[in-house]
């Protein structure tokens, strides 16, 4: 493809452009961070946790598990955004949870139904985890 094909939208919104050349530009919730655990290496979905206070000062104690995943309508965000990382931290500290929040692949590099089926990898990964497994 020539680079003139870059520059022809082939949708756009107030956060995503997609170009004819498959080329997307995320205009906002471009924030990245390294993940704390990467759960699969293939796909690349991970996790962020959040550990409440409770963690460090009683570390056999077991703790409610909030999973969460972030919003962003499957094409935007992702667990480093502000606006999530900052509650996320808020929320475990306050309710005394462990947090698990997911990173899952984007559309439209990846439709729909692959965040839901990262999510649920996710989902899976933290149950195998429940009575103390290590099981990856």
């Amino acid at each position: 493809m020539d680079s003139m094909s870059k520059l022809q939208l082939k949708y756009a919104s107030p956060v995503i452009r997609v170009y004819e050349d498959g080329h997307v530009e995320r205009l906002k919730g471009t924030d990245r961070e390294p993940p704390d655990i990467i759960i699969e290496t293939i796909s690349g979905v991970s996790v962020r946790l959040y550990l409440p206070e409770e963690i460090t000062s009683q570390p056999t104690k077991k703790l409610p598990i909030l999973i969460y995943y972030h919003g962003g309508g499957f094409c935007t965000k992702s667990v480093s955004s502000p606006t999530y990382h900052n509650y996320l931290n808020s929320l475990a500290f306050h309710a005394k949870v462990l947090g698990v929040s997911v990173e899952y692949r984007l559309a439209p590099e990846f439709p729909l139904p692959t965040a839901f089926n990262d999510s649920w990898t996710a989902l899976q990964w933290v149950l195998s985890h429940v009575n103390g497994g290590d099981e990856q």
